[in-house]
C-alpha cells in the first residue's frame, strides 16, 4: 500500500492500491520515454529558447513555473511548465472550481464556463497574453520533458494533480495514482475539457489497465496532431 498526504502534511493519510507494472513493460515504456525526450529536446530547444524570451519580455517573473504535484504511489515531485500566469496569483478561485469539478456540481461549474460546455475555467484573468497562446498550443508543457528524463513522469499517463486536488479525491479516484503521471494520455486525446472529472478518471484507469508500447505510440501521435491544429491542453 502507498500513502498520499495533503499539502500541509497534517491531513489524514489516504491509502491506494498499487498494481505493480511488469519489469519488461516498465523497461519498454522507459526506453520509449527516453527516445521521445531526446527527440523532443533536439527539436524543441530553439523553440524553447524563443518562448523563454517572449515570457521574459511579456511579464515580470521567472520563465519556468515550478509546482508540487502528486505522482505515482502518491509521491510528491516538482513539476515544470513554462509560466503562463502572472506571479503571486491567488489560487482561491481555482481551488473552488476544482472542488465543484471533482464533486460534479454542474450548476456551480457553469458560473466559471462563460456559457461554454467545457470543463475548465475560461477567461482566467491570471493568464498572460503569451500564456494563453502557450496553453492553446500545449507549448507550456515542453519543460515536462525534464520531469520525464528524471523519471518523475512518463510521456503518456494520467495528468499529475496538485496536492489540494488529490485531497478532494473519492477513494476510487486514487486508482489513477497507480501509474506514472504523463504529459499526455488517453483522457487528453479523447476527452480533454469535454468530459466530467469522473469520466476523465475512468479513462485514466482504462489506460493503466491496457497500457502498452503500441498504445503509448498511438497516443503520442494523436497528441502531436491535436497540438498542431491548436487543441492544446487545458
Amino acid at each position: 500500500m502507498a500513502t498520499v498526504e495533503g499539502a500541509a502534511g497534517s491531513e489524514k493519510v489516504k491509502q491506494i492500491h498499487v498494481v505493480q507494472q511488469p519489469i519488461r513493460q516498465y523497461r519498454l515504456k522507459r526506453g520509449l520515454d527516453l527516445i521521445a525526450v531526446s527527440i523532443g529536446l533536439i527539436i524543441g530547444a530553439p523553440l524553447a529558447a524563443a518562448i523563454a524570451i517572449l515570457i521574459r519580455l511579456s511579464s515580470p517573473g521567472p520563465v519556468l513555473f515550478r509546482q508540487k504535484r502528486i505522482g505515482k504511489d502518491g509521491k510528491a515531485f516538482t513539476f515544470y511548465k513554462f509560466r503562463s500566469m502572472r506571479v503571486d496569483c491567488d489560487d482561491t478561485k481555482h481551488r473552488q472550481y476544482m472542488k465543484f469539478f471533482i464533486e460534479g456540481k454542474e450548476e456551480e461549474l457553469s458560473k466559471y464556463q462563460k456559457g461554454k460546455k467545457l470543463y475548465k475555467m475560461t477567461g482566467d484573468d491570471r493568464v498572460t497574453a503569451i500564456g494563453r497562446f502557450l496553453r492553446r498550443t500545449s507549448l507550456d508543457e515542453l519543460p515536462q520533458l525534464l520531469n520525464v528524463f528524471k523519471g518523475d513522469m512518463s510521456v503518456v499517463g494520467p495528468r499529475p494533480h496538485i496536492p489540494y486536488e488529490v485531497d478532494m479525491y473519492k477513494d476510487w479516484h486514487r486508482r489513477r495514482l497507480e501509474g506514472l503521471p504523463g504529459i499526455t494520455g488517453w483522457w487528453q486525446v479523447h476527452g480533454r475539457s469535454r468530459v466530467t472529472f469522473d469520466d476523465s478518471v475512468k479513462m485514466d484507469i482504462w489506460y493503466l489497465e491496457h497500457q502498452s508500447l503500441l498504445l503509448d505510440i498511438r497516443i503520442m501521435l494523436r497528441t502531436i496532431t491535436k497540438a498542431i491544429v491548436g487543441r492544446g491542453a487545458c
